[in-house]
């Protein structure tokens, strides 16, 4: 397993692109979306999570994210495991490349949002806040120094 950074433009990008689309989690219809749009920044990148070359996951790292007030920068978002991939490490491995590739960015700190308690702390992150998402409802805001 092992997980790469999608270009812009590369074949790994359209086949991430239409895995995120095909994915049951509604966020993987916008990631599609915003990929194809080419709305990432010089920065801003996607992960893809392969076994044996096939996608099994995939996160971002983004400037901004599902938030009116975005006090916080870089996001790792949109983290999606496969589920008969899911229990093997791979959302773990995911996030630490964001991370890396963060900490080459120039970046000391990462956030992660989520409902999901007791997750992202097994990788080094500790709850910070709570923010208002677009739909109304208050995510979890997880930060680890990079």
């Amino acid at each position: 397993m092992e997980v790469v950074r999608a270009e812009p433009g590369a074949d790994l990008w359209w086949e991430l692109m239409a895995y995120a689309r095909s994915c049951p989690w509604v966020a993987g219809e916008h990631l599609a979306d915003l990929m194809r749009d080419g709305a990432f920044t010089e920065w801003e990148s996607v992960f893809a999570a392969l076994d044996g070359g096939k996608i099994v996951g995939f996160c971002t790292l983004m400037e901004t994210d599902y938030y009116p007030e975005n006090r916080y920068s870089p996001w790792i978002s949109t983290v999606f495991v496969d589920e008969s991939f899911r229990g093997r490490g791979i959302c773990g491995k995911l996030v630490e490349a964001a991370c890396g590739y963060a900490g080459e960015a120039g970046f000391h700190r990462a956030f992660i949002p989520s409902d999901i308690i007791g997750l992202y702390e097994r990788y080094g992150f500790q709850q910070i806040d709570k923010l208002e998402n677009y739909g109304g409802e208050l995510d979890n805001i997880f930060a680890r120094d990079i």
